[in-house]
Formats: structure tokens, sequence, C-alpha cells
């Protein structure tokens, strides 16, 4: 099935929608089209001129990244300067760019998951939380005859999860009535005539991420032309979103075995580290990124060890004074996205001809001797 950017950003926003983000953040289309049919994908932390020549080469018709290429406003295009010649890469081999940043960083099994994954730790919670699940009651009207498939479409989208309970929908019986007008090709009744029908309402709860693809199941399900659904909001408290996560190692270990632990998971060689080496740890704080300013909430969750990236003098004096042990393997460790991604988009697209490959080129600025 041939597929164009749109679907590609739509499977992306189902995981990490971009309404989580910071507002500093800069997510979504970055350069290029929503319409243009994609057959080949990279995933990229970053979108460097090396990465562009990556994707020429590669013959990439959408280029996935972390890290927005436009953070702030173009005020003119140099192709003079590195920034200008990406853009006039992309435009002339027609490759467009999306961002999800800050809103994978938060997402559910985005960035700072794929990292505690890496590192083997569980029972994680939020480090900070940014925002609650915004959720919607949906409430369709369906003929009795196709009152199980409507009712599996709710499933199907991810509708009806309460708590740790799934296809939760409540149903009601009345009747429904409807004049098909000049146009029209009724499943039930005739043109210009008034019908009524026994109908059932069939409602469920949905988190609003899954409302775009629940209503599309709805309607690829129901018989009618043109199916009466309705939308509402709820003040119901969804479920908690935020930066960063803190868990537990299965096994205690000194923050010098740890500090192994961290460099075989991200495959570095070096890292710095704040804190006394002898020091038993357990409780585990993880943020990517540049996550300084954390620094005081993963001390009051309790954190033994605190991993995030571009720690300054200052704040790590500040966490060394707390007592609060910092690991900074670098802001680089993000690159797990890669995998992570491509494994997902597979995992979505693999009814469909559409090739997910991961950047080689190591955008790492730093050397370590």
């Amino acid at each position: 099935m041939t597929k164009i950017n749109s679907d590609i950003f739509n499977l992306i926003e189902q995981w990490a929608p971009s309404s989580l983000s910071y507002d500093w953040d800069n997510p979504g289309l970055q350069i290029g089209s929503y319409n243009n049919t994609v057959k080949k994908v990279m995933v990229t932390l970053d979108v460097l001129e090396s990465v562009v020549d990556e994707a020429i080469e590669n013959k990439v018709d959408l280029i996935i990244a972390h890290h927005p290429l436009l953070f702030k406003p173009m005020k003119k295009i140099n192709i003079d300067t590195p920034q200008g010649r990406i853009v006039q890469k992309l435009m002339q081999h027609n490759i467009s760019v999306y961002a999800s940043h800050t809103s994978l960083d938060i997402a559910t099994g985005g960035v700072n998951d794929m990292l505690c994954d890496a590192l083997d730790i569980k029972s994680r919670e939020i480090l900070a939380e940014t925002d609650r699940q915004k959720l919607y009651k949906i409430a369709v009207y369906v003929p009795g005859s196709h009152i199980n498939d409507v009712r599996e479409a709710f499933d199907i989208g991810g509708a009806g999860h309460i708590g740790n309970y799934s296809h939760c929908t409540f149903q009601s019986a009345g009747q429904g009535t409807f004049k098909p007008l000049e146009g029209t090709n009724p499943y039930i009744g005739k043109q210009n005539e008034l019908e009524k029908v026994d109908e059932f309402k069939i409602e469920s709860i949905v988190q609003v991420e899954k409302l775009t693809q629940v209503i599309r199941a709805i309607i690829d399900a129901h018989p009618y032309e043109e199916p009466a659904y309705d939308i509402f909001p709820l003040d119901n408290k969804g479920k908690a979103l935020g930066i960063g996560r803190i868990g537990t190692l299965d096994q205690q270990m000194t923050l010098e075995a740890f500090c192994g632990q961290v460099k075989t998971a991200f495959g570095i060689t070096h890292l710095r580290v704040i804190g006394d080496l002898s020091k038993e740890v357990k409780q585990v704080a993880v943020l990517g990124g540049s996550g300084e300013k954390y620094i005081d909430i993963a001390k009051e969750k309790g954190a033994d060890v605190y991993i995030t990236g571009d720690m300054s003098f200052h704040t790590a004096q500040d966490a060394w004074q707390r007592g609060l042990s910092v690991i900074d393997p670098g802001h680089y460790i993000e690159t797990v996205m890669k995998k992570g991604t491509k494994d997902y988009l597979d995992n979505k697209l693999q009814n469909d001809n559409v090739e997910v490959i991961v950047s080689r080129v190591n955008t790492e600025p730093f050397q370590f001797m």
C-alpha cells in the first residue's frame, strides 16, 4: 500500500503526540511536504550535513530526527553556511525532515524508557510530571446488526481502557430517525422518506492521542454512509505524563560498578561522575539530554544516582553538596532512539512497502583523549 509522509507522521503522533512537547520545542515537519510518497525512511538523532549526504546516498525520502533541524526561525538561507547547505540539499533531493523531540522524551516507550531498558531499570515511575493525559468519551449510534462489529472497532482503535481494565463500554437501546436526501446511498431506508430504526448507543472512554484512530475504526466498521457519533471532553484525570524516569536495579552495586554498567550499555569509553565511588546504589533516576535542572526532584524522589547529560560545573557542585550521585555519560546516549524508533515503525509498517533504516553517521561532537 502506497504511503505518504503524513501517514508516517501520524504513526509518530500516535506514539509521541506533539501536544506533549515543551513550549520552546519545535516538533513536527521541519522541511518538505506532508504529501510526498515515501518508500524509504531514515531515523537519526541529529540532522547534520553528513546525515543528509547519507540520506541522499541511500535514496531516502523522509528523515525522522529526534533533535529538530530548525530550533529557531531562519532569517535567511545562506548556502555558504552548514545549515544553508543542509536546506539546499534537502530541497534539491526532495527529502522531508520530521522531528519528534521532547514529546518522544515524555512518551511511554520513548527515549527515557529506552534508556531505562538499556540499563535494565525496573519498577519505573515518571521523574517529573508535566501533564495529564486528556480523556474523551465517544458515543456512536448503530443498528443491532452491527453492534458487535462496532464494539470491536472501539477496541481495535484503542478505546475502552480504564486502569487495568480493557474493553470498557456501555450500551443502551433507542430509536434513531433520519431522512436520506438527494445524492445519498443509504444502508437503510429510501431517499426523501423518514426512516425510524431501532439502534443502540455504544459509548466508551478514549485517550486524546487515540481519538482519531478510534473514529476511523468505527467508521470502517459501521454500515451507515454517515455514522452519527458524539465526542465529549472529560474532566477525569488521565495517566500522568512527564519527563525522565526513576526505578530500581535488580541488584544493589557500588557507584563505580554501576558506572561500568552504564559505559557498557551505551557503548562509551568515558563518562563524568559525581559522588563517592564506593557508595551503594539501587534507586536510579534517568533523564536523557540536558537534565541538570531536575537534580532536586531526583534527590526528593529518593534517587541514589541520577543519570543525565550536559551537567554544568556549578550544578554539579550543588548535586555533590546535596549528596546526590550523578553520572553524566553525555547527551549522545539519546542515540538509542534510532533503533527504538525503527522498531516501532517496522512494527506499524510491516504490511506496507516502506523500508526503515537507521543512520550510521556518528553525530557526537566530542572526542575523548
